[in-house]
């Protein structure tokens, strides 16, 4: 009986209206690394500096300024909020994905989403005790895994993951399915117009860089060589080797800009 009250106080909470206000404050937390992420990497083709980054390197870079350690309060707050909106989501099936293999599938992102951004709480909270950071290396953590028994196996395991994820992005983006998140009826004017196109070219450049990094973490596990492993910075970089690679780069970074004001939109009007 114990568990039983237990499992229907945990159902209770992951449906208050609290869960869904952490939610919202992850939105906008996510919204505002991806737009330094789009920001910071627009900024190489026009000329400007700039540099390509991730969300480890947007904490990292924050830390070092002088208003930096409010800023990573701020973020931590947010990615725990989304986590443990995203925890709710898989444990208790806030979004009535249901049990079937479908829902199962969809919870189980969820949760390695939330654990994600939970990480991410974690490293910007360890980042207000210090100025500096390197970030992640996913150079030498493909090579710790490809050392463990089937590393090769597991690191094309989440390669596969990656490429999926993004070509399902890609697919959310091309035909616009997002909006069957958004509450519309509550959208007026420029503000649908802005939502919707901003979810389009959003979701398209989202889906390109993490296909990217999917290849990339594919090829290191078939060569067995950890240094063909790149994360969001490194696929950016990558996309500035082909050819008109700049006016590539300058795309692909203002789609993730696009995708940022699309998170701020799904705070405001995404169903949660």
């Amino acid at each position: 009986m114990g568990a039983i009250a237990a499992r229907r106080h945990g159902h209770v909470a992951a449906h208050s209206d609290w869960i869904e206000g952490a939610g919202r404050i992850g939105l906008v937390a996510k919204a505002v690394s991806y737009a330094i992420i789009g920001i910071l990497a627009i900024q190489i083709p026009l000329g400007q500096g700039g540099e390509a980054t991730d969300r480890q390197g947007v904490l990292a870079r924050l830390a070092s300024a002088s208003w930096g350690t409010a800023a990573l309060v701020a973020l931590a707050v947010g990615f725990a909020g989304y986590a443990l909106w995203r925890f709710a989501d898989a444990l208790f099936d806030r979004q009535r994905e249901g049990d079937d293999t479908s829902g199962l599938a969809k919870r189980a992102k969820s949760f390695g989403v939330g654990a994600v951004y939970a990480v991410s709480a974690a490293a910007a909270i360890s980042l207000t005790q210090s100025a500096s950071s390197s970030g992640g290396n996913e150079q030498q953590e493909t090579a710790r895994v490809l050392d463990w028994p089937a590393g090769r196996w597991i690191v094309l395991a989440v390669a596969a993951g990656f490429v999926a994820d993004g070509l399902y992005n890609i697919y959310v983006g091309w035909t616009s399915t997002f909006r069957e998140r958004l509450k519309e009826h509550e959208m007026h004017g420029a503000v649908k117009r802005w939502a919707l196109r901003s979810g389009v070219i959003g979701h398209i450049a989202r889906g390109v860089v993490f296909a990217i990094v999917g290849v990339f973490l594919g090829k290191a596990a078939i060569e067995y060589d950890p240094d063909e492993a790149v994360g969001i910075d490194g696929a950016l970089l990558k996309l500035t080797e082909q050819p008109f690679g700049n006016v590539l780069l300058g795309l692909v970074a203002a789609g993730l800009i696009a995708y940022a004001i699309y998170c701020l939109v799904e705070a405001r009007y995404r169903e949660i």
